[in-house]
């Protein structure tokens, strides 16, 4: 009698196990787009801004994080001195980098989605 309630209870906690990974799968799956797309606005604008205070007001790139907007805090800035760029990354799931030209001041590199 009681190995069969094991038995039982094991069945019952892997098919809880599989219906919370559906679940995870279905809610990944429908807010994937909205969170790309939030993404990659939030990069773009990053690499952008972050590209024109550091190579147009020449100010160091620890200064520029501090003009973040409010929510971008997971956006990470770097910058390549010798190809005066920024690129700017969200985890996992989107990247944009701006490049300084003169005359046209910094401009965000094609997208390879």
């Amino acid at each position: 009698m009681t190995k069969s309630i094991a038995a039982r209870f094991g069945r019952a906690l892997l098919w809880l196990v599989l219906l919370a990974l559906l679940g995870i799968a279905v809610f990944a799956w429908v807010y994937r787009q909205p969170a790309q797309g939030y993404a990659d606005v939030a990069t773009s604008y990053s690499a952008r801004v972050a590209c024109s205070c550091r190579f147009v007001a020449g100010r160091s790139l620890d200064d520029c994080a501090k003009d973040r907007l409010a929510g971008m805090e997971l956006v990470t800035l770097s910058d390549d001195s010798d190809r005066k760029s920024v690129t700017a990354r969200f985890p996992l799931i989107s990247e944009a980098t701006a490049t300084y030209r003169k005359g046209f001041g910094c401009v965000l590199e094609e997208w390879r989605g």
